[in-house]
Order: structure tokens, then sequence, then C-alpha cells
């Protein structure tokens, strides 16, 4: 059958016909398709891929609905593009055309410029929307793409709904461009309009914002009011993404939404207040999401902090400890006494790997207390408390309760002040094990910090078994990594000099650098992993700590040990192909 120059629809009859006449199926394939029952309201193309075909060219290859996708846009001589929901401005898009015309006519747009809008479809031969799509989007010009029809019907749905729900709450509850609770503030007379945290819309638009959020793997969610239009930001792999801009008074109205969820004061906008919000998707997948609300200039910021408990609990393999590293911190652990110490800073995984460590320690046979500020994920196989400066219960006063419950594992969310210090010393001595954090750039610094907090030197020394610096490096994508032979003078070679120096550690033939394809939004990275400087704690450290040595001696006697500092971590998961040297520099200090 030849390609039709006439506006159509193409049918699983016509999908069956040209694939059979390019060869690609034959009649038995044909005759198993179309004599089984199918779902009418599907896509030719999806109905076809559901039975996992054989390619009669390649009998490697499954004749999946990518491998369909490319074969249609191919007969419309039409790109292929995938959308990538990070990046798309919906209200722009949705802007455009009404979501009746859109379906009718099979059509998403996805991306509007200055001088150009493009436009996705699933049926590439379908041609009366061009008509008058000129008049629609004039002066601008239009080009078309083709759209997996699994991606154009989905997005093509959330796109429309959550700007309907943000266009019905913003109708509703029209009110000036000022909040009262701006720094900025403007009375309008008459105006008894607020944004309801409880209206269907606002509803529908923080479902929304959760769902999308866990799709997209964010670790953080940031509302952030401006004068008129708020900003919604994820966090994926340590970066943050621009994700939607909604106006201030529903970006208010979905705060206070969020607020009622997690049980704060929704009246109280004047002080930050922390909580929490425990989530179930559609599938049945539970996540914790813990709240913090800051007053800021135009109102009320909300970062939300996701703790999926499949990320939060993890094997050692998963947070990429391995051989020798794995050893000396499985080493410490197994210790019925004494303080173990993780440093790095905020984000850098301190957290998950402490869970991890717990939710190995804790059998039957130990009691495993933790007091956290506030409590990461509620954890069946801890006792956790949580600090409440309400009642006056800190750290200090915490660890002191905790030792009358017959501990055997501590853990402190984190030692800030000389009474945790003291305390968690005091805990290590009596015969419980320790795990705490702070907040230093390497292992033999958190050494020095707990003397700066007024620990007496030969308390450090009896006490500390050691201490982990880490930091999380995003992992480049394994579907469109790409290496480079590496020569003696490249600039390659200069920065690999740069990262190992003064190590030494020998250049690799190869180095891979981040490329980017669909599967990652082209960042080139793809997921992170832990980069551990171990430190365990030798005599000659404990004499040297005993003897208050000065933090370059102490560094110096670690190295010596064999201790492996956080640059050489790096470069080994350069070398391994893992990630690259700039990722590496990023997040790992140079000093």
């Amino acid at each position: 059958m030849s390609i039709p120059d006439f506006s159509m629809s193409v049918d699983l009859r016509w999908c069956l016909d040209e694939l059979l006449s390019d060869a690609a199926i034959d009649q038995r394939d044909y005759n198993l398709v179309m004599t089984s029952r199918r779902d009418k309201n599907k896509h030719p193309l999806e109905i076809i891929a559901e039975f996992q075909l054989i390619s009669k060219f390649d009998q490697h290859q499954k004749l999946d609905l990518a491998w369909f996708n490319r074969w249609l846009a191919s007969k419309a001589d039409m790109p292929v593009m995938r959308i990538d929901p990070l990046k798309v401005d919906v209200p722009a898009v949705t802007r455009i055309m009404s979501f009746e015309y859109a379906r009718t006519h099979y059509i998403l747009p996805i991306e509007v410029t200055t001088d150009e809008v493009v436009i996705g479809t699933d049926q590439p031969f379908y041609r009366d929307w061009q008509v008058n799509i000129e008049q629609i989007i004039k002066p601008k010009h239009y080009r078309t793409v083709y759209i997996s029809p699994a991606q154009i019907n989905r997005y093509r749905q959330e796109f429309y709904q959550v700007t309907q729900a943000i266009e019905g709450a913003n109708s509703a509850h029209k009110r000036a461009a000022a909040d009262v609770t701006n720094v900025e503030a403007l009375l309008q007379l008459g105006d008894g309009s607020n944004p309801d945290a409880n209206d269907q819309h606002i509803v529908r638009v923080v479902d929304w914002l959760l769902q999308y959020a866990f799709e997209q793997r964010a670790s953080d969610i940031h509302l952030e009011p401006r004068r008129e239009m708020g900003k919604v930001r994820f966090r994926i792999d340590g970066v943050l993404h621009t994700v939607y801009e909604m106006p201030a008074a529903i970006l208010t109205a979905v705060t206070a939404r969020i607020k009622i969820l997690g049980r704060l004061n929704v009246a109280e906008k004047r002080k930050p207040q922390d909580g929490r919000l425990k989530t179930r998707t559609p599938s049945g997948v539970e996540t914790e999401l813990r709240l913090s609300t800051l007053p800021t200039a135009f109102g009320e910021k909300l970062v939300m902090r996701v703790f999926d408990p499949e990320v939060l609990v993890r094997s050692f393999a998963q947070l990429g400890l391995s051989g020798k590293q794995l050893e000396a911190w499985q080493s410490m652990t197994a210790s019925p006494d004494g303080i173990i110490l993780v440093t790095g800073p905020t984000g850098s995984g301190k957290t998950t790997t402490l869970y991890s460590t717990l939710k190995q320690l804790a059998t039957d046979q130990v009691n495993v207390c933790t007091i956290e500020d506030p409590i990461e994920m509620v954890e069946p196989a801890f006792n956790q408390m949580q600090i409440n400066a309400g009642v006056d219960l800190y750290f200090a006063e915490g660890i002191r309760s905790l030792m009358r419950q017959d501990p055997d594992i501590i853990m402190v969310g984190e030692i800030r002040d000389n009474e945790t210090a003291s305390m968690a010393v005091q805990a290590s001595l009596t015969g419980h094990l320790v795990l705490s954090t702070l907040h230093t750039n390497d292992a033999p610094s958190a050494l020095t910090r707990l003397h700066d907090l007024g620990i007496q030197p030969f308390l450090t020394s009896a006490t500390i078994l050691g201490v982990v610096a880490q930091r999380l490096v995003r992992t480049l994508c394994p579907h469109c990594k790409s290496s480079t032979e590496v020569s003696a003078d490249s600039e390659i070679a200069s920065q690999w000099r740069e990262l190992v120096s003064p190590w030494s550690a020998s250049m690799p033939n190869q180095i891979y650098h981040a490329t980017g394809c669909e599967h990652c939004r082209n960042t080139g990275y793809q997921g992170r992993i832990g980069l551990y400087e171990i430190m365990p704690m030798t005599h000659d450290l404990k004499k040297l700590v005993a003897d208050d040595a000065k933090l370059d001696e102490l560094r110096r006697q670690a190295y010596r040990e064999g201790v492996k500092p956080l640059r050489l971590a790096g470069a080994k998961r350069v070398i391994e192909g893992l990630t690259t040297i700039e990722e590496v520099m990023r997040v790992v200090p140079l000093s």
C-alpha cells in the first residue's frame, strides 16, 4: 500500500498491511493480531506492540512500541521526539489550543518559542488540523514531530488537567497582585476572597504535583513565592529544575493545603514550621515527606524532602561501598561500643548511610534507639525519638533519657554543641555504640571539630572508632555515555592531574563523559553514587589525637595508613566509567 497523500488516521489494518508489505511481520503474525481481542480505544501501534512479535529481519529484535514508533515516523518522514515534562512550559503550550481541539486532531503542542510552535502527533497522516493552525498560532510558524501514543495521550491529559485546575482556582479566587502576607502588603478594599486550601482545584493540583515529583525521582520539592508568579522546582540527582510557574495566590493555597495535610498551623505564617506527611501512590507505594516552611518577602516558602523507603534504606553495594572500604565500615559497626561519625554537607547522603547501616544492625538481639531532628523516616526496626524544643527536649536530654532505656546502639541525628558531644562520649564510655553526623569537609576534620566543641583530646582518642566523610556524585547515563582517548598533553589529562594532585594515580587510557539523551533528559547523568573517605582510628592516630595534634598532622598520618581521600575515591569512579572528572570536581573539596 502506498503512503497516502491525503488526510487519514492510521488504523490497525493499515498498520498490519504496511508491516506485512515491508516484510517486518509475516502472515501468521498478521492473522494473530487481527483475530485476537483488542482494546479499540488504544492506538493501533500499542495494540500490535502487546503481542511482542519478533522482527523477520533480525531474530534478536523484539518489535516493541519504540520500534513501531520509529517505523511509523520514518514512513511519514518525521523526527521522533520524546516529551520531557520537566522542559515543557505547560501554561504556554496549553494556551495554544483547547484540550478538545488537541484531542480531536490527535495533536499536542510541546514547545513554544518566540517564532515557532512544535506540535506532536501520533497520527502523522492526519492533516485536517493543518488547515487553520496557522490562524491559531499566527504570527508563529509550526513544526510537526512524531510522539509516542503512550506519551501523547498521558501528557495531553495531564497538561490540560493541571492548567484547568489552576485556572479554575485562579478565577474562583481572583485577588490583588500582592498578598497580605508579603513584606509589601496591600489591602484591597472590598475584596474578601481568599484561595481555599480545600478547593477541589487546589486538591487536584497538589495531587498532581506530588505524583509528578515521585515519577521524576525528585529528592526535594520547592514551592517558592514571588510577587506575581510563584515557582515550583524539583531537585533531581542533586540539581534543581524549574517545573512550573503558577500565580502567587494559587501557590499560597497549594502551600496551605500541604500544611493542612502535614498538620502544621495554617494560620501561622510569620515563623518557620516543620512537619511530615505520608503519602500512598495509586500503585500502593508509601512515601514520606518532611515539610519545612520559611517566611520570605512574598509569602511562605515550602520545601518538601522526599524520603522514598527504597532510596533511604539501601544495600551497601547500591550506596557505593565495596572492597576494603566496606570491610573497614563493617569492622567499625561491629564494635559493641564507641562512636562512629559520618561527615559531609547537607544532601551528601549521610542519613541514607546511617539508616542503611542501622537497618542491618537492628536484629532481634539488640535495641536500636535514635534521636533525630526531625525523624527522617519512620522505621519499625528502630525506637525513634524526635527532639521537641517546646518541652525542652534536645539532643543531649534525649541521649540522657535513651541511656536509661537499655540501648545497644544509639543514633544521634547530629552533634552540634558541647552538651550533645559530651553526652555522646558518655554513652560510648558506658558501653553503647553511638552513630552520629557532623558537618566537616573531610574525615580528619571531624576530630578537631570535636575538640572545638569542647571535648578533651584524651576522650576523643578513647571513644572514636572511626570517621567516614562522604559525597554524592551523579552517575553517567548508561544509554548515552561516550568515551574519549586520553593523551598526555590533552585538556582532559590536565584536569586529571588537577584532580589527583598531590597523590599519585595513573592516568586512564580513556575517560567517559556526559552526552545526553531522552533517558536522562539530555543531562548525561542518571542517578547518584557515594564517594567515601573511611578513616578507622588506629593506635598511631589515637596517640596523635590524645596529644592534641594539628589537623595537618592527622591528615598526613591518615594518608600514610592508607586512607583514600575523597578525590581519589572520585578518581576511581572516573576510571570505572561511572562518572566524570567535572562531576567529581564539582562536589569534592579540592583544598
